[in-house]
């Protein structure tokens, strides 16, 4: 079966990501398109957008261009359907597993400058209502 291609702007559309960085993801090689058009126009697959969604949802963790390209490449491997020798599976899923516990800590950064932002927010609220 074969499945449906999008152009750019339908993918940016659907990813909430600007052309201009699809099309930095292609250059860095972190997402390549599916395939081209006979107008040379790039065509991306559902598989495709689901991979720039996992590049996005790196991105506010503070993950830098060549992490991505690393945890990516882990997470193709253990995917692929390939057997795999036993010891490196164990070596893909502890340095993915080290991953996990990065973006475990950076989320609970996160949470605490949230939960900071939003008692100042709560102040100022306290402030106009005329409250201390």
């Amino acid at each position: 079966m074969t499945q449906r291609r999008m152009q750019i702007g339908e993918v940016a559309e659907r990813t909430g990501l600007s052309l201009r960085t699809i099309r930095h993801y292609e250059e860095v090689g972190l997402v390549v398109p599916s395939a081209r058009s006979k107008g040379g126009f790039r065509l991306y697959t559902d598989s495709d957008v689901d991979r720039l969604m996992v590049i996005r949802r790196m991105k506010p963790l503070g993950f830098s261009l060549e992490e991505m390209r690393d945890l990516l490449r882990i997470t193709d491997r253990l995917s692929s359907g390939e057997p795999l020798p036993d010891a490196e599976r164990e070596r893909l899923r502890e340095r993915l597993d080290a991953y996990r516990k990065v973006a475990d800590a950076r989320c609970e950064t996160l949470r605490a400058r949230l939960m900071a932002a939003e008692d100042f927010a709560a102040t100022l609220r306290r402030q106009l209502d005329g409250r201390k």
